[in-house]
Parts: structure tokens; C-alpha cells; sequence
């Protein structure tokens, strides 16, 4: 093994994270490598931090301990519980990658690189940390901690995304056969605390001695970054539609942003367009009782876009056969629940809007 690799364990055993989904140098003996566990916390992991993500996990594997109580889940439940978390295409993989683990595998992920890249939601990162971590082959995991680290250490000047080839090739050159699974989570470690993207403390760190850009004194110029670009906004309408003391909630489209999710009815905004302004639930005005425009707006970003939303609320008079008609096609969630109902980030906040304002008595 190499003196970068041994300095790097050794500090790893003495200062290891201790993580839910971790077996680690100090875990007692009885806790055993779970793969369900690391690929459940890789999924969760793609761009979203470890704080968010551990009561995330927790609550996950509570409610489903492994593959097969997972695969047979219901949709709604699982989305429901991602809420918040962001990025709903992995939850929609994360239940189909489940049911073929469960009726293809019988309940056990394929070890190798190869066989984990055929599943839904796992790409080359993933299928490699799964394969390094829960199974201690020797992979090429890169995440942008890593990334860093390893820029860092070689002083890798091309700019990223096309550093990454030369990162990754300085990284195959490092990366031991023994062990690789603790390599990776001490890389990952490392740059998650001394090696951060700001202030990084190179006085403290294992592998100080061997780094290029930590003896130059320039290790925060590292890895290059090209120049950001502005994010697109986007404008779109929610309605807030109440009766009964309930409010109106309809399922997305599995192929929309936030596919799958329950949401308050919006105008159909995407990454490309505005929404169109247009309520798509029929109303005539004789079934309204009251209608308010809110002066707050809803901003949220994406990955690619950036939105500002109008939230509209209304009102219904006490119809019933306008009750029935309408839930056909929608959901009447009880609004003193409404914080049970899953509601991904974007809508919480509208939601949010409204509570404020009645509290104001604005409304």
C-alpha cells in the first residue's frame, strides 16, 4: 500500500464520521456492512448533504428494513415520505430499482460495477461507492469531495466538468486494492472537513506533505471551476383551492417535474417555459365564495432553473355535487393535516404563504 494511502487510513480510523449507514473503524463488532443501507444512503446522497440526509435514511429504514419491504410499498407512501428531500427522480428510481432487486435478485444487489449499472438510478458514482463500499472492491469513486481532494493533491489545472477525466485518472493512480472501501470513506471524509471548499485547514491534514497544491499555499484555487451560468427564470400559478375545511391536492404527472408527487394544481410551468396562467381544474364563477390573490411569492430553484410562482386561493360555496365532481380527479386533503400530505419543497412553501397570511389575518 502506498505512504498516501497508509497516512490517509490511519488518519480515517482515529477520526472516521460516524454515520447511521456506516460500518467504520470504530463500530462495534456486531454491526455488520449492510448493502441495502449503503445503496439506500448513495441514492439519497446525490447532490444533497449528509445533515439532510440522515433522518431522511432513518425514517426510510425504519419503515422499510430492506429491499423487499421496500418493493412492496405503495408509490404514493414512499414519495410522501421523500418529501423535502428533493430531486423526486430518485425516488421514482429508488422504487423501481427495489422491486428489481426483490423479484430479479432475490433481495440482494449485484456485487460488482457492471451488474449494479443496470439498475435504475445507478450511474457510475453510485454503482462504484456501492461496489467499493458495501462489497470492498476496488472502484473509482468520485464525488465532488474527492474530486477536490484529488485536484488538490495534483494540482489539476484544467477547468471542470473537463478536469474531471485528468482527476479521475490521478485518482486510479492512488486508489489501493485493500481496504478500497475505507479509502473511499476517508476521501470522502477528508474533503468533507479539512480539505472543505473554503478555508481549507492544510496544517491539519494526513496527506499534507504529499499534496502539490497544499505545499504551494494554493489549495483553494482548487479544482478550476469554468464560469457558472445564469439560471433561466421561470414564471408559473399555483391555486390553493379549499372546501369543507379541506384543500385540494392533485397527483403530478409521472413524466412532469416532480413527477409523481402530491401538489397543489399549478398553470404548467417547466425548465423551458412559463406556466400558461390557466387554471386546469374547471370552476365557474358561481361556485366561488371568495378569491385572493397573494402579494408573497413562491421562489424556488431547480437544478436548472430558477421559479417564481402567484398563489391563488379559493374559496368553493357549499356545493356537494361540485365536491364529487371534482374529486374524480383530485385529492381533498384536510387542511389541518396538510403538513402530513408530503408535499415536495416548492408547495410547502406556498402553503407556507397561506398560513402566514391567515395568521396575519391578512385573509
Amino acid at each position: 500500500m502506498s505512504a498516501l494511502a497508509n497516512l490517509l487510513l490511519a488518519h480515517y480510523d482515529q477520526n472516521a464520521r460516524d454515520l447511521p449507514w456506516r460500518v467504520g473503524p470504530k463500530s462495534p463488532p456486531s454491526k455488520k456492512i449492510n448493502p441495502y443501507h449503503i445503496w439506500l444512503s448513495e441514492i439519497m446522497l446525490q447532490q444533497t448533504t449528509v445533515g439532510a440526509v440522515i433522518p431522511y435514511f432513518e425514517k426510510f429504514t425504519s419503515r422499510w428494513p430492506d429491499f423487499k419491504a421496500l418493493a412492496a410499498a405503495d408509490d404514493a407512501d414512499i414519495m410522501a415520505a421523500w418529501a423535502g428531500l428533493g430531486y423526486y427522480a430518485r425516488a421514482r428510481n429508488l422504487v423501481k430499482c427495489a422491486r428489481i432487486v426483490s423479484n430479479d435478485y432475490d433481495g440482494l444487489l449485484p456485487q460488482n460495477e457492471d451488474g449494479l449499472r443496470t439498475l435504475p438510478g445507478i450511474g457510475d458514482y453510485t454503482a462504484a461507492a456501492i461496489a467499493s463500499i458495501a462489497f470492498g472492491k476496488r472502484a473509482l469513486v468520485m464525488d465532488a469531495n474527492i474530486e477536490r481532494v484529488v485536484a488538490r493533491l495534483f494540482a489539476i489545472a484544467a477547468p471542470l466538468p473537463k478536469g474531471k477525466k485528468e482527476i479521475k485518472a490521478a485518482l486510479d493512480d492512488i486508489v489501493p486494492q485493500e481496504r478500497a472501501g475505507d479509502f473511499a470513506q476517508a476521501m470522502m471524509d477528508l474533503g468533507a472537513s479539512l480539505c472543505s471548499v473554503k478555508n481549507p485547514k492544510c496544517d491539519q491534514c494526513p496527506i499534507h506533505a504529499l499534496c502539490s497544491a497544499g505545499q504551494s499555499a494554493k489549495a483553494a484555487s482548487f479544482p478550476v471551476k469554468a464560469p457558472k451560468k445564469t439560471k433561466p427564470m421561470r414564471n408559473g400559478m399555483a391555486w390553493w383551492i379549499e372546501y369543507d375545511d379541506k384543500v385540494l391536492l392533485i397527483k403530478r404527472d409521472e413524466k412532469s417535474m416532480l413527477g409523481g408527487m402530491v401538489a397543489l394544481p399549478d398553470d404548467g410551468w417547466n425548465a423551458r417555459n412559463d406556466g400558461d396562467r390557466t387554471l386546469k381544474i374547471a370552476i365557474k364563477e358561481t361556485q366561488i365564495e371568495q378569491i385572493v390573490q397573494h402579494e408573497a411569492l413562491v421562489q424556488h430553484s431547480f437544478t436548472h432553473f430558477s421559479l417564481k410562482l402567484k398563489l391563488t386561493s379559493i374559496e368553493l360555496v357549499q356545493d356537494d355535487a361540485l365536491y364529487e365532481q371534482m374529486s374524480e380527479k383530485a385529492i381533498w386533503w384536510p387542511i389541518k393535516d396538510i403538513d402530513q400530505a408530503g408535499l415536495p419543497t416548492l408547495f410547502a412553501k406556498a402553503v407556507k404563504i397561506k398560513k402566514d397570511e391567515n395568521e396575519k389575518g391578512i385573509l
